[in-house]
């Protein structure tokens, strides 16, 4: 482990409170673990067991939920310095309750639960860190959790359209991500989003592009 690596990790928000002797010996005696994972690789499957902290040091992580209908809704996604497992790991059930996965390929740290305790009994200020990244992060999930829910397609969308409206000062948006990835994003098939794209044109609502979509009513 170079110190140029052992940097990389004292940069993140969580560790930053650490030594960097501290960083470097329990990364020599495998306490702290570097786990390197390519794009779209699973990193924990729906119900497997939370059993350590991982601090993303580069890359792309997503959670996401297939629902019945087969619509797959990404609830969050993460990125560097990022923690994933905080609220779940000392919780009487520290199951994921979705699949966490990689969009980009992805460097993480790993700390085992019984070290992370240690960490917290040993470094006050480690401690506090940690519970305002884990309260940060639990209040973003929920809020999107309840954005989508009992929302309709279309009704997702616009909700889209009005934020990025209100973002580039326009009612003619430029589309930064592409039409799947925006079907991911609100939670519905490429084909629904098509569907309701084509349904709100009819409606005289929008009209769009490959490129760009422009609210005429709102």
């Amino acid at each position: 482990m170079t110190q140029s690596n052992i940097d990389l990790i004292r940069n993140t928000t969580l560790i930053k409170s650490l030594s960097y002797g501290d960083v470097h010996t329990n990364l020599k005696n495998g306490k702290f673990k570097i786990v390197s994972y390519k794009k779209n690789s699973v990193i924990h499957f729906d119900g497997e067991l939370c059993s350590k902290l991982e601090i993303i040091i580069s890359g792309k992580v997503v959670i996401d939920r297939i629902e019945e209908s087969g619509n797959l809704l990404t609830i969050s996604e993460f990125y560097k310095d990022d923690i994933l497992g905080g609220n779940l790991l000392f919780s009487k059930n520290p199951y994921y309750p979705m699949t966490v996965s990689t969009q980009l390929s992805t460097d993480i740290l790993e700390i085992d639960k019984e070290v992370l305790f240690e960490l917290f009994c040993n470094n006050p200020v480690f401690l506090r860190t940690y519970l305002e990244l884990t309260s940060d992060r639990a209040f973003i999930l929920g809020d999107k959790i309840k954005h989508y829910v009992n929302k309709t397609i279309r009704e997702s969308i616009m909700n889209y359209l009005n934020y990025e409206s209100k973002k580039q000062k326009s009612n003619h948006i430029k589309l930064n991500i592409t039409k799947k990835a925006l079907a991911e994003r609100i939670g519905v098939q490429r084909t629904s989003l098509s569907r309701e794209l084509a349904k709100m044109r009819k409606d005289g609502l929008i009209v769009f592009d490959r490129n760009s979509i422009t609210i005429l009513k709102r």
